[in-house]
């Protein structure tokens, strides 16, 4: 990390401001050769300043402060330069401090500078971007715990549990003569058990964080002329799919995002399903099926307007489903008595009756998920994973009286997998828990 990196650090386009930032050893020592005259604010004190071409012209005019290194977000020395937000103006900051000396900085650099120099943990790293990418509320509750090391503050107690019984473990091994009591048996199984329940509770959150992040996945299903694309528009409130009374209108699948009481919801018009020898309405009908199987919810749409036919298409079994039924103000008699949500999508009649349905049916309301801002993501997952496969067979070599060394592995393999989740994996750590604990060698 020797070099000095710099980017634009606001989105591309053209906006009010802008930021540039530049971080590194020589950070402070080329924004000052930017400037050509005058000196560098004071730490984290913002100072009015022109950034200069090697002519002597002016760039731009802004706001620049400094941030000495460690106590800054890379943990290096960083300056930011916040000017006016126009594109070619930006870019010629930028191409300034590169000129002087400054790297550009790769996807995600600065973050992983942050990283690397103990500034934040993998998963806090991870959570920069949960947060930038939260669609709902709860998903930034969620993003902005992570961030403050809530999910990493938990990995590290069940890795120091971990570390401790490794350590006592490996020092029965290697010092048998010692008088130590080795904590082998029911005692020492007991509590990797109650690691493993944290372990549990951890992975309970996967399909949690998987919502919060991509969305609770919805397909809209049914016949063609049903009302699919209506309801996904005024699910929506605006006009996204093209509405139609000429069947076979949607040919491809359309997926858009709703908040629905703080939880994002994947909407995902799909084809009508019907026979046909449309080659290209088949292979759309193709993709719908393919959808409905990797759903968390179908909402399984049905025209009220006309009596129940034979042969519509069903949901397969095991798919979380919700019943539909639209067009209520037009309801055929023959539909007296059946269940299902009674929606009209021309009158936005039981609209709020269908969102507590989903709700209900996902039991996603944001009340039943209370504080439980700990939501793991795939990464985290299979190291978790990973972590309570061998710390399983730690506790069944323990129970069963099996060789010490075997255990010693199982549990070896748990701390590495379990470190990976924040960053950390140390072996030599084990050593220092023995001889800071034991006072062995004295």
């Amino acid at each position: 990390m020797s070099e000095t990196i710099a980017a634009i650090a606001t989105p591309p386009g053209t906006g009010a401001v802008s930021v540039v930032r530049v971080s590194g050893v020589r950070a402070c020592e080329i924004a000052m050769a930017a400037l050509q005259k005058g000196a560098l604010p004071k730490a984290r004190k913002v100072g009015l300043r022109r950034i200069l071409d090697d002519q002597g012209r002016v760039i731009d005019e802004g706001v620049m402060v400094v941030f000495p290194g460690p106590a800054s977000y890379t943990g290096e020395d960083v300056v930011e330069f916040t000017g006016h937000g126009g594109v070619i103006v930006t870019r010629k900051v930028l191409e300034r401090f590169l000129e002087l000396g400054a790297s550009p900085a790769g996807p995600g650099e600065f973050t992983q500078r942050a990283f690397l120099n103990g500034r934040m943990d993998l998963t806090q790293a991870e959570a920069v971007m949960d947060l930038i990418s939260a669609q709902t509320s709860l998903a930034l509750r969620s993003a902005n715990e992570q961030l403050e090391g809530r999910l990493g503050r938990h990995c590290a107690e069940i890795r120091e549990a971990l570390l401790g019984a490794t350590a006592q473990l490996e020092a029965y091994i290697d010092f048998p003569e010692e008088d130590i009591d080795p904590a082998v048996g029911a005692e020492l199984a007991a509590g990797l058990r109650e690691q493993l329940a944290r372990i549990e509770g951890l992975l309970a959150t996967a399909d949690q964080g998987r919502i919060l992040r991509e969305g609770v996945r919805t397909v809209i299903f049914g016949k063609p002329n049903v009302g699919k694309s209506s309801l996904l528009n005024r699910l929506l409130g605006y006009q996204r799919a093209i509405v139609s009374d000429r069947e076979g209108t949607t040919r491809d699948t359309i997926e858009e995002v709703v908040n629905l009481r703080g939880i994002p919801l994947r909407l995902i018009d799909t084809a009508g399903v019907r026979e046909s020898d449309d080659d290209i309405e088949r292979e759309g009908m193709a993709m719908t099926r393919g959808q409905v199987d990797r759903a968390d919810l179908v909402l399984e749409v049905r025209d009220l307007s006309r009596p129940p036919e034979e042969g519509d298409p069903e949901v397969p079994d095991g798919v979380r489903r919700l019943l539909v039924l639209n067009k209520c103000d037009r309801e055929d008699a023959a539909w007296a008595g059946s269940e299902g949500v009674r929606i009209s999508c021309q009158s936005g009649e039981g609209f709020e009756d269908l969102e507590e349905a989903i709700a209900e049916k996902l039991a996603l309301d944001e009340s039943h998920w209370g504080d439980h801002s700990i939501a793991v993501n795939a990464r985290h997952q299979a190291c978790l994973v990973r972590t309570r496969e061998s710390l399983s067979r730690a506790v069944a070599s323990l129970e069963q009286g099996e060789e010490p060394e075997l255990t010693s592995l199982d549990l070896r393999e748990s701390l590495t997998a379990v470190g990976e989740i924040a960053g950390v994996v140390d072996t030599e750590e084990i050593l220092g828990e023995i001889f800071g604990n034991f006072c062995i060698g004295k």
